[in-house]
Parts: C-alpha cells; sequence; structure tokens
C-alpha cells in the first residue's frame, strides 16, 4: 500500500517534467581576417548563440525540433555563409516560453553592411509533435477574420499615433510617401501566423517592413491579448486549451 501510495504522488511531479524541454545554450565565435580585419578592426568577431534541446523523450520529435531551431532554418543562413559573409555581428535567441508542451522562442540577428540592420523571427512549437504551431491550430478557424479584426484595431490605432509623428516632423523629406505607406497597413487573417505565447497570453506581430533610414515610423507591431481576452477564440483542443479551461 505504502508503494502505491509512493507511485500516486510522483506520477504528476514525472508528467510535468516531460512538458517541457531542456535547453543548451551554444555558442560559435566566428573570427576575421584579411583584409577586412585591417579595415574593420572593430569587426573583427562575430557570435551566434544557438538552443541546443535535450531530453524531449521521442527521439523523432526531438530531431524535428532541433531541425526548427537550428541556425541556417532561421534566417536561411547557413553557418558557412555566416562565416563567408562580414555582416554578421551576433545572433541570439531568448526563451519566451517552455512549459506545457509548448517553447517559444525568438531569434534575432544584428549586422552592419551600409546601414545597421536586425531581424527576429519568432517560433512556437508543440513538444507533443515536433511541429510549428500555427493561427489554426490554436484558434477557432470560423472566428479568424474576427480575431484579425480585433488585432487590426490595435494596430490601427498605434499607426495612426505614428502617421501624426511624421506629418509633425518637418525635417522628415518623405512624410508624404511614409504616410502613405502607412495608411496602407492593415493587420488580416493571413498574419495571424507570427505570435508569441508566454504565460501572459499571445503577443500578435506585425513588422511593415521600413528601410533602415525610416524604421523609427513603424508602429510597435506587438500586440499582447491575454487568455481570458482570447477565449472566444482558442479552439479548447488545441495547445491552447489548457489556458482557457
Amino acid at each position: 500500500m505504502l508503494l502505491l501510495v509512493a507511485f500516486a504522488v510522483l506520477l504528476p511531479a514525472q508528467i510535468h517534467s516531460q512538458s517541457k524541454a531542456t535547453i543548451i545554450r551554444k555558442r560559435i565565435v566566428i573570427v576575421r581576417s584579411g583584409k577586412f580585419a585591417k579595415d574593420f578592426p572593430d569587426r573583427t568577431r562575430a557570435t551566434i548563440s544557438y538552443p541546443l534541446v535535450t531530453r524531449v523523450s521521442n527521439p523523432a520529435i526531438l530531431s524535428k525540433v532541433r531541425s526548427l531551431l537550428s541556425v541556417a532554418n532561421i534566417f536561411e543562413t547557413s553557418l558557412k555563409e555566416y562565416r563567408e559573409n562580414n555582416w554578421l555581428d551576433e545572433f541570439d535567441y531568448v526563451v519566451n516560453y517552455n512549459d506545457n508542451n509548448i517553447l517559444d522562442v525568438t531569434f534575432t540577428q544584428s549586422g552592419m553592411a551600409a546601414y545597421p540592420d536586425s531581424q527576429s523571427r519568432t517560433i512556437s512549437i508543440d513538444l507533443r509533435t515536433g511541429s510549428v504551431i500555427k493561427a489554426r491550430d490554436v484558434f477557432v478557424v470560423a472566428k479568424l477574420t474576427e480575431l484579425a479584426r480585433l488585432v487590426d484595431a490595435k494596430l490601427q490605432k498605434d499607426t495612426a499615433e505614428v502617421i501624426l509623428a511624421a506629418k509633425a516632423d518637418r525635417q522628415l523629406t518623405e512624410a508624404s510617401s511614409i504616410v502613405e505607406a502607412l495608411e496602407e497597413v492593415k493587420f488580416e487573417v493571413k498574419d495571424l501566423d507570427d505570435f508569441s505565447i508566454n504565460k501572459d497570453g499571445v503577443t500578435f506581430l506585425y513588422e511593415v517592413g521600413f528601410p533602415h533610414a525610416h524604421r523609427a515610423f513603424e508602429p510597435g507591431g506587438h500586440y499582447l491579448f491575454s487568455y481570458s481576452k482570447l477565449k472566444p477564440f482558442i479552439n479548447p483542443n488545441g495547445p491552447l486549451g489548457q489556458f482557457v479551461k
């Protein structure tokens, strides 16, 4: 009887331990030499930090997760290309969430060409399947249009403030073209796949894609909705259903 009681106590802990992955931070340093290093001595090194996922019990799923999070697959640039191209300064990542069978990671890369530049990409993975989580996996399909309108309302409010700032900037020579581009900004159903999951809710991501000189006139592009706010849209049988029961 004592053994049965001990097993009943330990089982929930064992199940919980399987709901997350173990992540080991790995780091690669690219060292540049030759003419480039001589001409740009302050840019002789670039660092690449990436997550090595371990302790996912199913080997096939672990392989899928590792492939999705491999350096070459994030920005479609291989390690060989990073070594041969002098643009990169830093490649890094942040784990936004790692629990309840969901792993959410944001990657960033920054570098210098004619101007400094950076990109980011967020990936949410279902650790039960090893697949990227899409809007149709977590939200009621019939309500995607309504959800997109809800996000767009926040985007439009954000964009309206940026348009006012652009119109008020007397030194901005391309104000009219920037305003024209901003007036075309709209969050649509196709944009719902770009999101980040954490303990507080879902953050929808939107990027206008202005060139470096005009980045200051992009709307914020990060719109957080709590799980309680999203409850009418969440598929109760999907990965986010556990947060609204």
